[in-house]
């Protein structure tokens, strides 16, 4: 059995299954990974907005957290992706 039977099994639409693979794919040993939209996007072959909708889909389901990450002089670099395993 797949360990991402759960995910499957799920009422989530493609994009959010798609965006949570790579996430889960990426992710280090903690459960966490932080490419940005764009990279992620492009991977996948997804537009931005979509992976947008997906990471809100994958959120409301309780299966990632986010946080947004600073660079030093205070400007935002990529989000911090939680994963649940």
């Amino acid at each position: 059995m797949s360990r991402l039977t759960f995910l499957y099994q799920m009422d989530l639409p493609h994009r959010a299954v798609a965006v949570y693979t790579y996430l889960y794919d990426r992710a280090n040993k903690n459960g966490e990974c932080w490419p940005s939209v764009k990279t992620i996007a492009g991977d996948i072959k997804l537009s931005p907005a979509t992976v947008r909708r997906a990471i809100r889909d994958l959120k409301k389901a309780g299966l990632i957290k986010t946080e947004q990450r600073y660079r030093e002089k205070g400007g935002k670099s990529s989000l911090l992706f939680k994963i649940r395993m």
